[in-house]
């Protein structure tokens, strides 16, 4: 029998959300691969799945993928779990993904809980397009990278964040985004579970006053793209009309393109460029 890799997502809090399927699969399989095997030994008793488990993680994954690859060589069915979730999501499953791939042994996930999808849903903002930043950086630098990019960034952001830098991380977003509308996801699928549909600033507030529990999401809204407009028209307004018409020209637009450029930046007529240039002014 061929080998292969099962990527089996568990619940993210509430049992009931564990798959037929993926019970299925979990007692069928020769192996199951775990992110902490004392954690995932409570989710297998539940469902009464007695099956061999090895531990796959963060500090063994590189090695520990390969072994696991040689044993799917064999012709073994392993499915990988992790503590809560979708395998591979923010997660070092996606070595193990990878090297399967590289090593041509086929890989199926099973569909199941994803906790940044379900605080999408919940969010009330807008899901067609998003990003998932899973949890900020540690390091400063790498930290302002990222925030970098997500203050251009238009698309709903998704952040993961565990209860005791929930503050900490909404005094950064704050600090670096602005006060846009966001939605703070708590203890997802769990009896205390919240949604608190607010802004930066009053999420802030809230856990400034009360200690949260729980792993969270926050679900931020994308910088509105009127926002993007009026602040590189604001730009363009305190450069030189000399040196803004210097730029097309010499990216090889005629001066007749170049006025309509400058125009539309500007959010002024074609009529006024010429005006101004003509009368040296700018």
């Amino acid at each position: 029998m061929e080998g292969k890799l099962y990527l089996c997502a568990t619940p993210i809090g509430n049992l009931e959300d564990m798959t037929f399927r993926a019970v299925r699969i979990l007692g069928e399989v020769d192996l199951i691969a775990a992110e902490d095997t004392r954690n995932s030994i409570k989710l297998l008793n539940h469902f009464n799945i007695q099956k061999p488990m090895t531990s796959y993680h963060e500090f063994n994954k590189y090695d520990k993928a390969r072994i696991l690859v040689e044993k799917m060589k064999e012709g073994r069915q392993i499915a990988l779990i992790t503590d809560a979730g979708m395998p591979g999501i923010s997660d070092p499953g996606e070595e193990l993904v990878r090297q399967c791939h590289e090593a041509g042994i086929p890989v199926t996930a099973l569909p199941g809980a994803c906790a940044c999808v379900t605080a999408l849903a919940l969010s009330g903002l807008p899901a067609r397009r998003f990003c998932f930043e899973a949890f900020l950086p540690a390091d400063k630098k790498q930290r302002q990278a990222v925030l970098k990019e997500l203050k251009t960034e238009t698309r709903t952001i998704l952040l993961y964040e565990a209860p005791h830098r929930l503050v900490r991380t909404l005094e950064i977003l704050l600090g670096e985004l602005g006060n846009r509308r966001a939605t703070v996801c708590r203890e997802l699928t769990k009896k205390h579970e919240t949604v608190f549909v607010t802004t930066l600033e009053e999420a802030l507030r809230q856990y400034q006053a009360s200690d949260p529990r729980g792993e969270c999401v926050i679900v931020v809204e994308g910088r509105s793209q009127q926002e993007m407009e009026a602040e590189k028209q604001a730009e363009w307004q305190e450069m030189e009309l000399e040196e803004h018409m210097k730029l097309y020209l010499d990216s090889g637009h005629d001066r007749k393109e170049a006025m309509r450029l400058v125009a539309k930046d500007r959010g002024i007529s074609k009529r006024e460029v010429y005006q101004q240039l003509l009368t040296g002014e700018g």
